[in-house]
C-alpha cells in the first residue's frame, strides 16, 4: 500500500467533498473514545476485541491521510515532518538520561 493509493481509495469512497481542521478534530475524539472504550474493557478484565482495535488504528491512519489532503497539505511530507520530528525527540531523551 502507498500513501497516494490509500488517497485515491479514501477519494473513491468519500468524495472529493473536505472536511475543515475542527471537523476532524472531532472525528479524532470520536476514535479516541473508541479507543478508549476498548481499553476500559480490557482493565474491567473483559476480553480485547483486537479486530476492533485493528480497525480503529486502521481508522486513524487511513482517514488521516485524506485529512491532510482535506487541509491542503501532502500526507508524505506530514509524515516525513513527523518522523523528523519523533528522530529529535528521542535523540533530547537519551540526552536527558545522559
Amino acid at each position: 500500500m502507498h500513501v497516494d493509493d490509500l488517497l485515491q481509495q479514501g477519494r473513491e469512497i468519500w468524495g472529493d467533498d473536505t472536511l475543515t481542521l475542527h471537523e476532524i478534530i472531532i472525528r479524532l475524539c470520536v476514535v479516541q473514545g473508541d479507543l478508549s472504550r476498548l481499553e476500559r474493557d480490557r482493565s474491567e478484565n473483559k476480553p480485547l476485541n483486537e479486530t476492533e482495535l485493528q480497525k480503529e488504528l486502521g481508522n486513524v491512519i487511513f482517514s488521516m491521510i485524506r485529512w491532510c489532503n482535506d487541509l491542503g497539505y501532502d500526507p508524505k511530507e506530514c509524515v516525513n515532518l513527523a518522523i523528523q520530528a519523533q528522530i529529535a525527540y528521542q535523540k533530547r531523551q537519551e540526552n536527558h538520561k545522559s
